[in-house]
């Protein structure tokens, strides 16, 4: 017999564990991905890649990649969003090394 996914038992047990914070969750997620708002389809999905890079969320990035490709992007616009997210965590590392990191270094009077 095949044992379902844990994913999905488990996507199953926190709705039954908490259902009304689990329904608003929903709720949520789908006025934040409606298609009536300013920013569209497309762009919604390229930036939730782009936030699922830097904590490497790999359901997060299957399921946003798919939904970017659905909405029309392109394989070279999915390439530029992992090059934005990379900078942007590669420029975190540098500003909070120089800012946090680098000072610790600095023997007075030397």
């Amino acid at each position: 017999m095949t044992q379902p996914s844990p994913v999905v038992t488990g996507a199953t047990l926190l709705a039954e564990g908490a259902p009304a914070m689990n329904a608003a969750f929903a709720e949520f997620n789908a006025a934040v991905f409606a298609d009536d708002t300013a920013l569209d389809r497309r762009t919604k999905e390229l930036l939730a890649v782009a936030v699922a890079l830097t904590p490497q969320c790999q359901g997060c990035l299957r399921a946003h990649t798919a939904a970017a490709r659905r909405a029309g992007a392109t394989q070279a616009q999915l390439a530029e969003t992992v090059h934005v997210a990379a900078a942007l965590r590669a420029g975190g590392a540098m500003f909070h090394g120089s800012s946090y990191v680098m000072p610790h270094t600095h023997e007075p009077g030397a």
